[in-house]
């Protein structure tokens, strides 16, 4: 499946471009506008960066966390450091420990939650922060040569950016 994005600066070329392409015989249900009074992000589909960011961190958190435990558990007691004087041996090593877990969390949280914010989203997030600085999406979905009508079409109203995307296969 391929698909068309456009950037358009208000609602009338929104409407005007919707038209035009109705018009040159596309499918209704192949072309969307995303904007205010239409659909949103949510509702189209479009990534939402920040639960990807939550979704990386909560992967990194199951390998950091056991991780961190056993390196901290694992240093203490080959280095044999006190970090409490009141507490015995093992007492140390599995404060270590936890706080090599406690390191961990944090490892998840920003490493995960960074590159999930980052790298996660593709370009949901222009699109996004497009959408809400008041502009409007055109989204038309189809094959090759529908795509390529349709960018035609839109070409017209010189939208402000126009990307095309083709969905991969699953292999």
């Amino acid at each position: 499946m391929n698909y068309i994005v456009a950037v358009l600066p208000d609602r009338m070329q929104a409407e005007a471009a919707y038209s035009a392409l109705e018009k040159e015989g596309l499918p209704d249900n192949q072309i969307d506008i995303l904007g205010s009074g239409y659909k949103s992000a949510d509702e189209y589909g479009l990534i939402n960066p920040e639960k990807q960011a939550r979704k990386g961190a909560k992967r990194l958190i199951y390998w950091l966390v056991p991780l961190g435990f056993l390196a901290g558990y694992t240093f203490n007691f080959l280095t044999g450091i006190e970090i409490f004087p009141t507490f015995n041996a093992f007492g140390n090593h599995i404060l270590a420990g936890l706080l090599g877990a406690i390191s961990g969390v944090l490892g998840a949280y920003f490493v995960g939650g960074a590159v999930g914010l980052t790298e996660g989203s593709g370009d949901a997030l222009p699109y996004r922060n497009r959408l809400n600085a008041g502009k409007y999406l055109i989204v038309v979905k189809g094959t090759e040569e529908l795509t390529r009508q349709a960018t035609r079409v839109l070409r017209q109203f010189e939208p402000e950016n126009i990307q095309g995307y083709t969905e991969p296969t699953g292999a």
